[in-house]
């Protein structure tokens, strides 16, 4: 079980940053103690970009992205039932399988949907989940794990994964949605994570 840094003041409150940039300032002040010990710092794009950015900035580290996507059910892009990592690995949310009207050749049309979408784009839960399993697989000797706000059902599972989770904003409740954290809430589009890395630090080669 990793060690969890959260904010109490934060926690089951909806609307307390600005928006991504202003996330990832309060995460890189939880992280504090990290600078200047040398780190790898990967995000999630794309709505992971402007806040692992601003981390990247404050601590003048590369930033260097890990391209997970998630797995959409076939009637809706909103939702997902699973994960695949870079190498194209599918990781499945079984509980949620279970309950779906989801026949198997459905399952293996979205994940083959899904990796072609993985090998032509720079691009919740499970896509993290699958990030996480990723390095560890490539061999990362410690794992933290910092985002803005998340359900307290992923903070348990997250934490047995890890070995440090941040994250300031712990909300529970029924239902849970990323954007109720933030006041200005937007898709993050291609260009955009282009130009954030452009203006950082160059991850090494």
């Amino acid at each position: 079980m990793g060690q969890l840094r959260d904010d109490p003041t934060l926690i089951n409150r909806s609307y307390i940053f600005a928006d991504r940039t202003e996330a990832g300032g309060r995460l890189a002040e939880m992280l504090r103690d990290f600078k200047d010990k040398p780190f790898r710092l990967f995000a999630i794009p794309a709505g992971g970009v402007p806040v692992a950015a601003a981390i990247a900035r404050l601590f003048a580290v590369p930033l260097d992205l890990i391209i997970v996507r998630k797995i959409q059910l076939p009637w809706t892009t909103e939702a997902g039932f699973g994960a695949l990592d870079p190498d194209g690995t599918p990781m499945f949310n079984e509980p949620l399988i279970s309950r779906l009207p989801l026949t198997p050749e459905q399952i293996d049309a979205q994940v083959a949907k899904t990796l072609v979408n993985l090998r032509e784009r720079v691009a919740s839960g499970y896509t993290m989940r699958a990030a996480i399993r990723f390095l560890k697989g490539k061999g990362a000797a410690r794992l933290v794990v910092a985002v803005p706000t998340a359900s307290d059902r992923t903070v348990q599972a997250l934490l047995l994964m890890v070995d440090l989770l941040v994250c300031p904003n712990i909300r529970g409740g029924l239902s849970f949605a990323v954007a109720d954290a933030y006041e200005n809430w937007y898709d993050v589009e291609d260009q955009e994570v282009l130009d954030l890395l452009a203006n950082l630090v160059p991850p090494p080669t």
